[in-house]
């Protein structure tokens, strides 16, 4: 199948994970979206022969992605709002099947969308591939990928399903909880524990510190106690702050999203659903009760 997928550019909403690039071009568990959607349709196992049209903020469900995979008849997917999200023409008639995009399927809008996106790729993952170096008393429990180069130190302790990169330092003693991508060179050192994240490429977490269901964009180093929350005490969904609005976003579980190049302070605390621009720094002991945003 030829892919097209649609520049949809650097929505303001996706900040600050679309600062200064696309949308296609945020790297989910290590691949730009543009190519995970190219190569979720292109590769050999879709038996349908035709030109796939489709935005660069859609991620469709396994339901939706097997429909278009095996379609026989050119076919339309709108969203509840009548847009326009992809086409799939696989014969010259001018008649097209319409639908309306189901619920499983993710419009990329806000940051936690991408953080659920990264959720069903490694979740995905079904048998072990190791190719670094693993520490005997490093324990898998559960389904890894380990990329060349990276090695696993005493005392790491991996539940559920985790997807690591090439050359990455992992522990001693650190948790990591499915399901989670961990970037190329990326350091996740003493006591740190990760859950439900991702960390791109070169992101240093190498002290006493707690990622829970975050996103860290790439060169972030995160200083020794910096700590997320990201569960509300009344057990509501957590709301972030887009565009001047408080916006819902559906999840119980929400911790933070970091832009490139950030710089935590040693005990630093986010609060739930707080973002960090690229490029900013916090003082020891700083507590991000609202967004840092890049003046």
């Amino acid at each position: 199948m030829n892919v097209e997928v649609i520049d949809v550019g650097a929505p303001l909403t996706m900040q600050p994970l679309s600062c200064e690039r696309r949308i296609i071009d945020i790297p989910v568990a290590g691949v730009p979206i543009g190519d995970q959607l190219r190569w979720l349709f292109g590769d050999s196992s879709s038996s349908t022969e035709g030109h796939l049209k489709i935005r660069g903020d859609l991620w469709p469900s396994p339901e939706l992605a097997q429909k278009i995979r095996t379609s026989r008849n050119n076919l339309k997917v709108n969203n509840a709002e009548g847009q326009l999200l992809l086409t799939l023409n696989v014969n010259d008639s001018a008649d097209y099947e319409e639908m309306t995009l189901d619920a499983k399927s993710i419009e990329l809008k806000y940051p936690w969308n991408i953080l659920e996106m990264n959720e069903r790729i490694v979740d995905f993952i079904s048998q072990n591939r190791l190719d670094g170096t693993i520490h005997r008393c490093a324990v898998i429990d559960g389904v890894a990928w380990l990329g060349k180069g990276s090695v696993l130190l005493p005392g790491v302790y991996i539940e559920g399903k985790v997807i690591i990169g090439e050359n990455c330092k992992i522990g001693p003693n650190c948790y990591i909880r499915g399901n989670t991508y961990i970037g190329d060179n990326c350091h996740v050192g003493q006591a740190v524990e990760i859950k439900n994240s991702m960390l791109m490429r070169k992101v240093s977490a190498g002290h006493l510190s707690y990622l829970g269901d975050s996103i860290v964009a790439e060169f972030t180093n995160l200083g020794a106690g910096t700590i997320t929350a990201n569960l509300r005490h009344d057990g509501s969904n957590h709301r972030s702050m887009i565009q001047g609005e408080l916006v819902d976003s559906g999840r119980r579980k929400f911790g933070t999203i970091i832009g490139a190049n950030v710089h935590t302070g040693i005990h630093t605390t986010i609060y739930p659903g707080r973002k960090i621009w690229p490029g900013i720094s916090t003082l020891p002991g700083d507590i991000v009760r609202k967004d840092l945003v890049t003046p």
